[in-house]
């Protein structure tokens, strides 16, 4: 091989191993090869109110985010609407705040949509999966079907490790790698 033909030969290798590295990226922090299970008997009027990050699989869009926090509330419509704040300066920093609604597709999965002016369109809406919620409604480990993002939250800013391990339990058996997550800090109430 010539040293002309050797560079768009090393370029299209690299270009390959990119798009490779990708496509791996792309499909998430799960194997979407291992059936998700929903918590089927969800109780949205129970789920409502406040929920801390407490971990995530990293993504772009909440990257620099502490101090993570999600209001869930009843709107008129049937729908629920979500508020979700971070500080992107540390804990002390200013807060930013998106505001969406989410609706319900089946019992335990709903949609959130963050793009109001664009909500007739189906890709402005978002899976979101509640996996599994605790008896006692304090501890929701969420997910997405291609496994893009997944979170486990909680209704104070700590959580027990007895508590975080049984999340990260959830989570591996809707095939997720709990070794990806990002533990979120949270300021103290």
């Amino acid at each position: 091989m010539t040293f002309r033909k050797f560079i768009p030969a090393v370029a299209a290798s690299a270009l390959v191993i990119a798009a490779a590295a990708a496509s791996v990226r792309a499909e998430g922090y799960r194997d979407t090869n291992v059936p998700m299970t929903v918590q089927e008997d969800l109780d949205l009027t129970r789920y409502l109110g406040i929920w801390y990050e407490i971990a995530r699989f990293p993504n772009s869009f909440e990257e620099g985010c502490e101090g993570v926090t999600a209001t869930y509330s009843a709107r008129e419509d049937g729908r629920i609407s979500v508020v979700n704040r971070c500080r992107r300066e540390g804990l002390d920093g200013p807060v930013e705040a998106a505001e969406g609604v989410a609706r319900v597709r089946a019992p335990g999965k709903l949609e959130v949509n963050f793009v109001s002016w664009l909500s007739w369109l189906p890709l402005t809406w978002g899976d979101y999966w509640v996996l599994d919620v605790t008896e006692d409604y304090s501890v929701a480990v969420v997910g997405t079907p291609g496994g893009e993002q997944g979170w486990i939250l909680a209704r104070s800013p700590e959580l027990g490790a007895e508590e975080l391990d049984a999340a990260k339990s959830v989570l591996r058996s809707n095939g997720y790698d709990p070794e990806a997550l990002e533990m979120v800090p949270q300021t103290k109430e």
